[in-house]
């Protein structure tokens, strides 16, 4: 009896795939590759892995705004006024642009802490100006965390961060928590699908 067991079509095309997209990767490698130990992964799994990287090689790097036809524009908001029929205009420009940046994948995470104002700002002056690789896959999300934008660590303790991530934090730097407090701002923003 031989312990030859012949590899099913599947297999063979899944092989040839795996050196395809190694091939097309070779330009860019670097130690990245070297870290997908075949003994771990299947070889439909290190496709998607070696497909993943190889997206991510292509990727042009635009600003935010450039990634819809036409380029996204908002209305300055030092444009919109103060009043009342200025806030309902800028939530109905936010809610619609939290939609748009979803269509392309963008996810807003942790901005129950901003105003619709200061959301909007964010986005307007942050996040639709930004360069970031368009990375053209059905799972690739990119996440925007609202609370890193002025770089202040206690927003995020404060208002996200787990009974655990605080006190790790706490234990790492030694210094006193901020209080825990609900968001002002709770959104039910789309987040991506798992």
């Amino acid at each position: 009896m031989s312990e030859y067991e012949p590899q099913t079509t599947d297999e063979v095309d899944h092989l040839l795939r795996n050196a395809q997209l190694r091939d097309e990767l070779e330009p860019y490698f670097d130690e990245a590759i070297g870290r997908v130990n075949v003994h771990v992964f299947s070889t439909p799994k290190e496709n998607e892995f070696l497909a993943a990287m190889l997206a991510w090689e292509r990727a042009p790097v635009l600003p935010i705004a450039e990634w819809f036809d036409p380029p996204l524009e908002l209305p300055a908001p030092d444009e919109i006024p103060l009043d009342e029929a200025g806030e309902l205009f800028l939530s109905e420009q936010l809610w619609d642009v939290i939609h748009k940046l979803f269509e392309k994948r963008i996810v807003l995470a942790f901005a129950d802490h901003l105003s619709d104002r200061e959301l909007y700002c964010l986005i307007y002056r942050d996040i639709l100006p930004s360069q970031e690789k368009l990375i053209d896959a059905a799972g690739a999300y990119l996440h925007w965390d609202c609370s890193d934008a002025t770089g202040d660590t206690e927003l995020w303790l404060r208002y996200y961060a787990s009974d655990r991530e605080r006190q790790n934090w706490a234990d790492e730097f030694g210094e006193t928590l901020p209080a825990r407090e609900d968001p002002p701002y709770p959104r039910r923003v789309p987040r991506r699908p798992l």
